[in-house]
Order: C-alpha cells, then structure tokens, then sequence
C-alpha cells in the first residue's frame, strides 16, 4: 500500500506520507531547503497555499516525511505528470531534503526508494526530477542508483509575472 510506512533496513528511518497534522514539520522543512539553498524561503501567504494543496480533497502534491526516532528530519516532495510517449505517468520529484546533521545516515536512500517503490506501485514509466548545477553532492547520490543527467534536454522556466504579457499578444 502507498500509504504504509517504509523501514529501510538500515538506520531507525521510518518514512510516511505527511497529514495535515504535519503541516507546521513540513514548513519547518521547506524552510531548511530554502536556507540550504540560499534561497528566499516561501512567505506567509505561500505557506498558507501549500498547507491548502497539500492537504485539500484532491491535493496537488503529496509530501513523505522521513522520521529518526519520531523526529522529521527529511521530505520528499512528489506529484504526478504524464509522458506522451510512454502512455505512462512520471513520479515527478520536486524537492529530496534531509537536514544536514542527518545525511549519510541511510534518511536520503529511505526517502528515494519511498520515490521508486510508489512509481513502480503506480505504474510509473520513470521519475524525473533536477538538481542545481552546484549540488555535486546531490548529483553523485543519483548516480549511485544509476540515473542519468539528460544533457539533451534544457529545462526551462516561464513565470508568472510573464503571463498576462504573453495573453495580451495576439
């Protein structure tokens, strides 16, 4: 089941996917990230949609924390997209974070198998996510486990401040 709570069989890590009894962990986390990554963390009005999306009857996103001895201390970040191709979903991660002072300690691997066991359980086609350019660290983790960086494809962002110029054009 999707639902059920993963025990790597190294370490004490259980992860489980995240209630809305979680959402104050799960900004706490968010907001470690955005530190993490030198990055503005989201404001109070952002934290408020992702509480909603996270937690709404038909969520946007789906959010497994990874607990040591009962505590957070990591987070996956998944949704769903689908490829043409395929005639399959993707498990599409957007964030894998694990507080510094638990790295190394098998949080990380709980986590991403969490990601392999519920693309496989969904008949997922493949995962896909990215990593910043700088997150060597990041990037040999994912090499472990034989993922390829895709330098084929270029990732691109439209944001939204950009969208009403982009409607008003004929």
């Amino acid at each position: 089941m999707t639902d059920q709570v993963s025990r790597p069989k190294s370490a004490n890590v259980v992860v489980r996917r995240a209630t809305p009894d979680d959402a104050a962990t799960m900004l706490r986390l968010i907001r470690a990230l955005a530190e993490y990554e030198k990055l503005e963390p989201p404001d109070r009005d952002a934290e408020e949609r992702l509480v909603k999306d996270a937690f709404c009857e038909k969520p946007r996103f789906e959010v497994w924390l990874a607990e040591v001895d009962g505590q957070a201390v990591g987070y996956a970040f998944l949704l769903e997209t689908y490829s043409t191709f395929l005639a399959r979903p993707t498990l599409y991660i957007e964030d894998i974070f694990v507080l510094p002072d638990y790295r190394g300690s098998g949080v990380g691997h709980a986590l991403f198998r969490k990601c392999v066991e519920l693309a496989k359980e969904r008949g997922c086609g493949r995962i896909e996510w990215v990593t910043l350019d700088w997150n060597v660290t990041a990037q040999n983790f994912f090499k472990r486990y034989g993922a390829q960086h895709l330098a084929e494809w270029y990732f691109f962002r439209l944001t939204a401040d950009k969208f009403d110029a982009i409607l008003k054009r004929p």
